[in-house]
């Protein structure tokens, strides 16, 4: 370790031009790479390697063909109106129409049941039928008719539907409707758009398509209704301005971040020097946030080749790395204010340039080693976590941390040297003035704080760990929650309209949940017949939509019910083969029937269905896609797993056979169940990891082991006291938050390590402990304090975010960095005073020697 300190020192001493040129170009090479970040969106990233997120895999390879993407219109009508009046149908028409004819029209073709439709849909087509036998056209039909005609109509048109036809339309009016007036104020129209042929792998051609028909339909003129469109494609088509949000917050927090900078820097000038002063002040502040952005671009332009266009270590960048930045910053300004106030310290006390560079490389940069070292491993330890996105979080942050390391001890003492060469050869560098920062207030307040670590160590410590048991109990208090609105503005138009589809229609007709069912022939009479009767069970399911007295699903079965019924896709032909060759009238088979020669039957009659529910591979049908219609939402997702798996037991029973229920949804409470299994274990593993290597190296550089373990137990503190307040402030444990912890430790362990390096190196020039530690809480404490109080003020503006993860962000980021500042001014000097006292009584040194 300092080996590699001192050949840093050396490349700063001898060769800084040379750094900043190389530099420079690694910077431009990465910022190319950088240029080709892929966002994730949804729950890209998020979901754990668990059989629900691997069924997505399973639907895109062999049921992609014939995939549709449910779009849904939310129509409302105005205070005062209602949507079974005449001028509510005609405004409902001109909707449909507009649909029809948007770009959403090219993806309709044909679907069996219709591609559009909507609570009106009876009263239309009995309209329709009505101007075809009055031989008039339907337009003047539906300009001439008044409100009680409307009611009528839908009433005698329900009333001539088949039972499980007429079930579905219900479903399409708003809680609170009362169809025996009839009358409501909320109706749905849902459009199947067949994405069977869009070369689209990334949804942005079917965003475009569905963002062209929403703004259509939103900006039609109309008097008694509003309609608004939903679709995930639509809820994620405003990222271009969640994005900009997120770059003028963080704009606005490095202008905070750069104006308190300067206050830190600025040291007393000489006498007609102030503009100087202010000068080098503003000058520091430019190098710090230079090699922030530098550190920044290095972490992201190796993130892309660590990615999945080049070594597919990673994925795409989940909404999660947006938080790496924050650590970052935090690191590398504490890394830059450590490092200049040595460097000023080494040049107050006598030290030429080159020198000052090299004793403040070789001091603090034995610390940032150690600091980088432990941070990035305790991150690394987040490869074993079952989510992906926090995977990629360890490894990304690792990157980042060890890039800011590398930059903060090469590129700023390097152009410091270069500019300071100069002022010291035309002897007017203020070497005296340089050393008046230790005087200045925060410095000054944060070393009387050594007073509690001189006189009530003891009670200190008794305080700091009520507060940490007293945290302990609020993580036990702490829900666990995930959901992909939470990345979305509360103020969304889509997310609003989202919420209405939850609360009036629970959940809607968007929500499809496929049960894949695989084994090496799902062509058997005994899969085919478990089929049937899982179907059976379905009908009493809760969260599962009902035709009539049967479930809402799409099956290799309910495909050949419609063959054999009177049906749009009856076939005559399929039906006589069928009844003639083992299928029952209850739709089971007989034993010995052929079901593989049923099912190719059934798709040379309608091949683009059957496709959507059975594959072939190498010529054996291996794949039953279930379309299940289901309305449990988030917040049902895993009792509706249940409730499927328990009515699919008849199939899963079979001996080789799976079966796997997927959504969204299903596999967002996954996401939920890996954070509350794993959050406690990877913390611990984080900790322990950090504390190892600092035991290690406290043994080999001083002979001193338990001063890793003294070091790393304020962190703990810290971990444990964030999420008291995090409990305390109603802020669930969610992706962005288990990070939170992570970003606790990442600026917790610098800080403590900051202080016992310092205490180290003080002691041994001072008579006593409380001389040293006053030193180090005045020099380190205050470089700290600053750091803490950027950090901090500079985060905070992220509580005026307009998404929620992020403003819980801003507000954790806060305690985490108060809480740091802490644990590492209050409570490790009281520690280390203590440890120092037990070794004074055997007769020994507390810091050891370094080797």
């Amino acid at each position: 370790m300092r080996r590699f300190v001192r050949l840093l020192a050396m490349l700063v001493r001898k060769s800084p031009v040379a750094i900043l040129v190389g530099s420079l170009l690694l910077t431009v090479a990465f910022g190319v790479f950088a240029g080709q970040q892929v966002q994730a969106e949804g729950n890209e990233g998020f979901s754990p390697d668990s059989p629900e997120f691997r069924a997505f895999d399973t639907i895109a390879e062999y049921f992609s063909e014939n995939s549709e993407e449910p779009v849904q219109v939310v129509v409302q009508a105005r205070p005062g109106s209602d949507l079974f009046s005449a001028a509510a149908l005609r405004e409902y028409v001109v909707t449909i129409t507009t649909i029809q004819e948007s770009r959403a029209g090219e993806l309709m073709v044909g679907r069996p049941g219709g591609d559009v439709v909507g609570f009106f849909t009876p009263v239309v087509q009995a309209l329709q039928g009505k101007a075809s036998e009055l031989g008039i056209p339907f337009e003047t039909l539906l300009a001439n008719i008044t409100d009680d005609e409307v009611r009528q109509t839908f009433a005698a048109a329900m009333a001539q539907l088949p039972p499980d036809v007429a079930g579905v339309f219900p479903r399409l009016f708003g809680e609170g409707a009362d169809l025996t007036v009839p009358t409501a104020d909320t109706g749905l129209i849902v459009m199947f758009l067949n994405v069977s042929e869009l070369d689209d792998p990334d949804q942005t051609i079917l965003q475009e398509i569905e963002v062209d028909m929403a703004d259509k339909v939103e900006a039609l003129p109309t008097e008694v209704t509003d309609a608004s469109a939903f679709s995930f494609a639509l809820l994620f088509s405003d990222q271009d301005e969640t994005t900009a949000e997120i770059g003028r917050l963080f704009g606005f927090a490095f202008l905070i971040i750069m104006s308190i900078l300067v206050f830190v820097y600025w040291f007393t000038p000489p006498p007609g020097r102030a503009a100087w002063s202010l000068r080098r002040a503003l000058a520091d502040m430019a190098l710090t946030m230079l090699v922030i952005l530098m550190s920044i671009t290095w972490m992201n332009g190796i993130g892309v080749l660590f990615g999945p266009k080049y070594l597919g270590l990673i994925g795409n960048f989940s909404p999660l790395l947006q938080i790496v930045p924050i650590l970052l910053i935090g690191l590398g300004v504490d890394y830059a204010i450590h490092t200049t106030a040595r460097y000023r310290e080494e040049l107050h006390a006598g030290e030429t340039v080159d020198g000052a560079a090299t004793k403040a490389t070789l001091t603090v940069g034995i610390a940032l080693v150690l600091a980088t070292a432990t941070t990035a491993v305790g991150f690394l330890t987040n490869i074993t976590n079952p989510v992906t996105a926090l995977k990629d979080f360890g490894i990304v942050a690792s990157i980042g941390i060890v890039s800011a390391f590398v930059l903060m001890l090469t590129v700023v003492p390097s152009i410091r040297v270069l500019l300071d060469r100069r002022a010291e050869e035309r002897g007017v560098l203020p070497v005296e003035s340089l050393g008046t920062s230790s005087n200045r207030f925060l410095p000054k307040l944060i070393g009387r704080t050594a007073v509690l670590a001189e006189r009530f160590a003891v009670p200190t410590l008794l305080v700091a760990a009520l507060l940490g048991g007293i945290g302990a109990y609020g993580l036990t208090r702490l829900d666990t929650t995930f959901s992909f609105t939470d990345f979305l503005p509360d103020d969304s138009p889509r997310l609003v309209t989202f919420e209405t589809i939850v609360d009036r229609f629970g959940g809607g007709f968007g929500e499809e949940t496929e049960v894949i069912i695989e084994s090496d022939n799902v062509a058997t009479v005994e899969t085919h017949n478990a089929l049937v009767a899982a179907l059976g069970n379905l009908a009493s399911t809760d969260n599962v939509l009902q035709f009539g007295d049967r479930a809402a699903a799409d099956s290799p079965v309910s495909v050949i019910a419609q063959l054999v019924s009177p049906t749009e896709i009856q076939n005559e032909e399929f039906m006589q083969y069928a009844f003639a060759n083992g299928l029952q009238q209850d739709l089971s088979v007989a034993p010995g029937t052929d079901v593989a020669a049923l099912y190719d039957r059934a798709a040379e009659a309608v091949p683009q269905i059957m496709a959507r529910v059975l594959a072939k591979v190498d010529g054996t049908y291996r794949f039953m896609d279930v379309g299940v219609s289901t309305q449990a939402g988030e917040s049902g997702a895993r009792q509706l797993n249940v409730d499927l798996r328990a009515a699919f037991n008849p199939v899963e029973d079979l001996p080789g056979t799976t079966v796997v229920a997927t959504n969204q949804n299903i596999v967002s409470d996954g996401v939920i169940k890996a954070l509350g299994d794993s959050q406690i274990s990877s913390l611990f593993l984080t900790i322990i990891a950090a504390m190892t290597l600092l035991v290690i190296t406290f043994a080999i550089e001083t002979r001193r082991p338990f001063l890793g373990v003294i070091t790393i137990l304020p962190v703990i503190l810290i971990v444990l006291w964030v999420f008291g307040m995090m409990s305390l402030t109603g802020i669930p444990f969610n992706p962005v938050t288990a990070m939170i912890a992570n970003i606790a430790i990442g600026i917790g362990v610098p800080y403590t390590i900051h202080i016992t390096h310092r205490y180290q190196d003080d002691r041994r020039k001072s008579d006593s402990a409380e001389d040293a530690m006053r030193e180090t809480a005045t020099h380190t404490g205050g470089a700290l304090a600053g750091s803490a109080f950027t950090t901090a003020a500079g985060f905070g503006i992220l509580v005026t975010a307009s998404l929620l993860p992020f403003r819980q962000l801003g507000l954790v980021t806060v305690y985490a960095i108060v809480f740091a500042l802490l644990a590492s001014v209050l409570v490790l000097p009281s520690m280390l005073i203590l440890w120092d006292r037990w070794h004074g009584n055997r007769g020994d040194s507390a810091v050891g020697e370094p080797r």
